[in-house]
């Protein structure tokens, strides 16, 4: 008998709170991400599957990762008709803030995170996440137990 065991992927999405902010997340309950228009960032949301969780940060004046969202459908067309190529979106469901925002300066002053690829390539929309430095993101904003209780 072969058992496949799925394993959460994390991820972190970047977005100007101007533009779509985690509070109007929280509000609608759900929303399509899209107008990711990078190619490495749209090869990233390919790989996001249903159930796989994304840390929000909100770039801008902010920079801080302010909370968490469940991905609830995998990459399908983002058509866009001023720059064509093969985009994507996933739809993300709101999961729960952070008690403390994590700021990006917070971020850089923790050793353990010397390698997240925000701090690497800060221009990509959506970047992958190590378990380790989720966990430890959640536990600087004070809500890995929250998370814990809630999964």
């Amino acid at each position: 008998m072969l058992i496949l065991c799925v394993m959460t992927q994390y991820w972190l999405f970047k977005s100007e709170p101007e533009t779509y902010s985690f509070d109007t997340l929280k509000k609608e309950k759900k929303t399509a991400w899209n107008g990711v228009r990078n190619f490495q960032a749209r090869n990233f949301l390919r790989l996001c599957k249903k159930d796989d969780l994304a840390l929000i940060y909100h770039s801008g004046k902010e920079k801080a990762v302010v909370g968490i969202a469940r991905i609830i459908k995998e990459a399908y067309p983002d058509p866009d008709p001023k720059k064509k190529g093969d985009w994507v979106q996933v739809d993300i469901a709101y999961f729960s803030h952070m008690a403390e925002p994590v700021s990006l300066a917070k971020l850089k002053s923790t050793p353990q995170l010397k390698t997240l690829p925000l701090i690497k390539q800060s221009q990509l929309s959506c970047m992958p996440v190590g378990e380790k430095e989720f966990r430890l993101i959640l536990e600087i904003g004070g809500a890995w137990d929250s998370f814990q209780k809630s999964k």
